[in-house]
């Protein structure tokens, strides 16, 4: 691989780009199934096969609700005096019987298109980098040299990052408003470091925050880590693409970029 190559730049939209983000120098470890920054309890860098296809786990949002033991004791669906025949619940008794895209809350408002999204049966991952796609745009972007997949970032508005935000509030001195955007990886593989290309990349997503209006760009490097195990690289990284040390902490430093 070499920067002489031709360089292209994907946003990870859909399962296409999905399918670029290069694999992890640590085997133990992958963008493809990782939610770290996005569950600061329970989230992991850790390869999971299943997450990488269309059998992956339901999203939170689409999981069951546990039983309620208060609830009174049902024998059957609740009665819906809109449905016909037994067919399913019309959601607009006043629309049109085909009109099932959701927006039935106001029946006079006019009908409302769907933004971009990712499909329900995508892999779990690209579910969460696809969650803002109607609203934010894209949370993620591959480098490419010469069709090969060299870098991957993923960044979005901070309160997409639960885990970004628990770091954070350690730091009362960072300002709170208006708040940034963060870019929580930064990753090249092993034969395409040393050469300005994760630097590109970083340039790139923060041109694209800037355009969609966030004032700065804040990010978490980890210190005391092995390179491959760090998904936010080092405080001398970012000083490198014009962040500053905003937090000075032997453990987790804060670097921030004015956009």
């Amino acid at each position: 691989m070499t920067v002489a190559g031709e360089i292209r730049i994907h946003d990870v939209r859909d399962e296409e780009a999905f399918g670029r983000l290069p694999r992890c120098a640590d085997p133990g470890f992958d963008h493809r199934s990782c939610d770290f920054w996005e569950d600061a309890d329970r989230g992991s860098k850790a390869a999971r096969l299943s997450w990488w296809d269309a059998t992956a786990a339901p999203s939170p949002a689409t999981r069951a609700a546990p039983p309620n033991p208060f609830a009174p004791i049902s024998s059957g669906p609740a009665f819906n005096p809109f449905a016909v025949g037994g067919a399913r619940p019309r959601l607009n008794p006043f629309g049109d019987d085909d009109d099932d895209d959701g927006a039935g809350d106001n029946p006079f408002a006019p009908r409302r298109e769907r933004g971009p999204h990712v499909a329900a049966g995508a892999p779990r991952k690209l579910q969460l980098l696809g969650r803002g796609l109607a609203i934010f745009g894209t949370y993620a972007k591959v480098l490419e040299v010469d069709g090969e997949p060299a870098v991957y970032a993923q960044f979005g508005p901070l309160s997409a990052y639960p885990r970004a935000q628990r770091v954070r509030e350690f730091y009362s001195k960072l300002p709170s408003a208006p708040l940034p955007a963060v870019i929580t990886c930064i990753s090249s593989v092993p034969a395409a470091r040393g050469r300005g290309l994760a630097r590109q990349l970083v340039e790139a997503v923060c041109e694209d925050l800037a355009g969609r209006g966030f004032a700065a760009v804040e990010a978490y490097p980890e210190l005391g880590t092995r390179p491959e195990a760090t998904s936010a690289a080092t405080p001398a990284f970012w000083l490198g693409c014009g962040f500053t040390l905003a937090v000075d902490d032997e453990r987790y430093p804060v670097v921030r970029r004015e956009l």
